[in-house]
C-alpha cells in the first residue's frame, strides 16, 4: 500500500465569494472553523469548490492561500481535474509549487472517455507530478463512470494512491474493494455511505457534510475507524437527514446556503447555479438547527 494522504473526514471546502471574487476573509475563518473542529485534511478548489467557473488565476490564488492559511496543520489536496488533460496537468503541476500535499482529479466531464481514454488522462497527468493522487468518480454529475478494473490498472502508477467513489453503486463499490482494496486507499465520496464503505476497509471521506457541521463528522468516522460500529451507525442516521438537505438541490447550492447563514460570507453563486429555493433552504436550516448549528 502507498502512502496514506489522510485518514478520517476531509472537508470539500466551498469557496466563499463576493460579488467581484473570492472572499479571502471569510476563506480564512473558515479554514479555522474546519481545523477547530477536527478535521482531518482540506480539499481546497474541489468541484463543491465551484471549480467550474474559477478562473485560473481564482484557482492558483485559492490553492496557494489555503496552504499558507493552513500551514502544515492538515494534508491540503488541491482539486486540479478538468475535462481537457492539458489544463489539468497545468493545474497540478501549479498546485504541487504551491505547496499542495495530494491532487483532487475528477473524471472529464461531458466529453468523458473511454476507460482507456482514462487511463490515458489520468497516466499523463500523473506523470508530471511529484504528489500523490486521488481518483474522483461521480458518474452522476460528469456521465463518465470510472470502472473498479480502470481503477486497478491505474493504481499501478506510483503517483496515483487512491480513489473518491461516488458512485452510488455499492455492487460497484464491493467490486471496487475486492479488486483495489490493497492497492490504493479509497474514501467515500457520499456522505450517506461512510460508513458502509469504511466498513469494508475505507480510509474515510471526503464530505460536504463536514462544511456544516465537521465535529459531528469526525466523530462518526472516528467510530467507524476505531471498529464502534454500532455508535458510527449512530451517527450515520442522525445526520442523514442533513444530508439529504445538502443534497436536495445540486451540491453547493445547498451548502454555500448553509456556510452563510453560519456567518461564512455571502450566499453568492456563480452562474448557472442560483440561490436556493426557498422550501428546501427551510427544511435545511430546520436540519441543522436539531444538530444545534446556529443559523
Amino acid at each position: 500500500m502507498k502512502h496514506t494522504i489522510f485518514t478520517g473526514m476531509a472537508t470539500a471546502m466551498v469557496t466563499p465569494m463576493t460579488a467581484s471574487g473570492v472572499d479571502y476573509d471569510a476563506l480564512s475563518n473558515f479554514i479555522e472553523f474546519q481545523i477547530a473542529n477536527g478535521i482531518n485534511a482540506l480539499v481546497a478548489v474541489g468541484t463543491t469548490g465551484e471549480s467550474a467557473t474559477l478562473s485560473p488565476e481564482e484557482r492558483r490564488q485559492v490553492i496557494r492561500f489555503t496552504v499558507e492559511k493552513v500551514a502544515g496543520r492538515v494534508p491540503v489536496i488541491a482539486g486540479t481535474g478538468t475535462n481537457n488533460t492539458a489544463p489539468a496537468i497545468g493545474y497540478s503541476i501549479d498546485a504541487c509549487e504551491d505547496g499542495a500535499d495530494a491532487l483532487l482529479i475528477v473524471t472529464p466531464y461531458y466529453n468523458k472517455a473511454t476507460q482507456n481514454g482514462l487511463i490515458a488522462h489520468y497516466t499523463a497527468i500523473a506523470d508530471s507530478v511529484d504528489k500523490p493522487i486521488i481518483l474522483y468518480n461521480v458518474p452522476s454529475r460528469t456521465g463518465c463512470n470510472l470502472l473498479p478494473a480502470t481503477i486497478e490498472k491505474l493504481a499501478e502508477h506510483p503517483n496515483i494512491a487512491g480513489v473518491k467513489e461516488a458512485s452510488g453503486n455499492m455492487s460497484q463499490v464491493v467490486e471496487l474493494f475486492a479488486r483495489c482494496g490493497d492497492k490504493l486507499d479509497i474514501y467515500s465520496g457520499e456522505d450517506a455511505l461512510t460508513v458502509p464503505m469504511i466498513s469494508m476497509g475505507g480510509k474515510g471521506t471526503i464530505s460536504v457534510l463536514s462544511d456544516v457541521c465537521p465535529r459531528e463528522a469526525v466523530a462518526m468516522t472516528d467510530a467507524a475507524l476505531s471498529g464502534d460500529f454500532a455508535t458510527a451507525a449512530a451517527w450515520q442516521c442522525k445526520l442523514l437527514p442533513l444530508i439529504n438537505c445538502l443534497f436536495s438541490e445540486v451540491n453547493p447550492i445547498p451548502v454555500k446556503a448553509a456556510i452563510s447563514a453560519m456567518g461564512f460570507g455571502e450566499e453568492i453563486l456563480r452562474l448557472p447555479l442560483t440561490p436556493m429555493e426557498p422550501e428546501n433552504r427551510k427544511k435545511l436550516f430546520q436540519e441543522m438547527r436539531k444538530l444545534g448549528v446556529n443559523v
